[in-house]
């Protein structure tokens, strides 16, 4: 695995947010789906099936040296099931269109 610090909020967060480390480098090293934004981070989703399937978000600086992890927390609005206008329930899409 590549070598990342995480910055100080991420610490916080992976406490806060009882995100397990191994979690992350899961993620990171095997994401579900890879995102660069125009902010030039990188975002990696994992869904973790240990927590309940919840998708895990963990953003990356890749311009340090080493990457960054900047944030991590599991985002809401991935994996959710909705209900379709014909009355279906279906699962989000991790990246829908806008």
């Amino acid at each position: 695995m590549t070598d990342y610090e995480f910055s100080e909020h991420a610490r916080v967060m992976l406490k806060e947010r009882n995100i397990q480390q191994a979690w992350v480098e899961s993620a990171l090293q095997e994401p579900d789906r890879k995102q660069t934004r125009q902010d030039g981070t990188i975002h990696y989703v994992k869904a973790i099936e240990e927590h309940e399937g919840r998708y895990l978000r963990v953003v990356v600086n890749p311009g340090r040296k080493p990457p960054r992890v900047v944030t991590l927390f599991f985002d809401r609005k991935l994996g959710r099931s909705y209900e379709t206008q014909s009355g279906r329930k279906e699962r989000c899409p991790l990246f829908p269109a806008r």
